[in-house]
């Protein structure tokens, strides 16, 4: 299984940096993984609709490149479906069941993903009603996958 992170803009902090090392070296027992990192806009702190809509355009369409043709698309949007981590779990197995060889999950920038990605994507998940920044939400989802190849393969992992 190939698992491939496409996601907007880069890891600044040292933290997020060892944080998301740290979870790669775990998952590589498990599967290949991946983690692309695709610019972010450019934008002011305050910006129209129409502004806003160009960002989200622009970053969808480097993420759009970043993902290859074969992949399974993950998006993750607020208002994807919600898993348990055991949920989640099968999720994935069910896609390795059925044949899926690279998933790709997408996290955009702080302002969402375009209607482009949108349409590009198979499912949808959603960590939260709230709102994390995208650096925080790398590390999130690295740990729940490794957390979900865990209780795949029936290994203890702390609850």
């Amino acid at each position: 299984m190939k698992i491939s992170v496409v996601c907007v803009g880069k890891l600044k902090e040292k933290y997020w940096r060892e944080a998301v090392e740290e979870y790669s070296k775990r998952l590589s027992r498990y599967s290949k993984l991946e983690v692309v990192e695709v610019a972010d806009e450019k934008a002011p702190e305050t910006m129209s609709e129409a502004q806003e809509n160009i960002v989200r355009q622009k970053e969808g369409e480097r993420i759009l490149k970043a993902i290859k043709e074969d992949a399974y698309v993950i998006l993750l949007a607020i208002e994807g479906k919600q898993y348990t981590s055991e949920g989640f779990s099968q999720f994935i197995e069910e896609h390795m069941i059925r044949g899926v060889s690279h998933i790709t999950f997408v996290i955009g920038g702080s302002l969402g993903l375009s209607q482009e990605v949108m349409k590009r994507g198979d499912a949808a998940v959603s960590f939260s009603a709230m709102t994390f920044p995208h650096q925080m939400m790398r590390v999130i989802l690295l740990e729940q996958i490794y957390r979900g190849f865990k209780i795949i393969t029936k290994e203890p992992y702390h609850k």
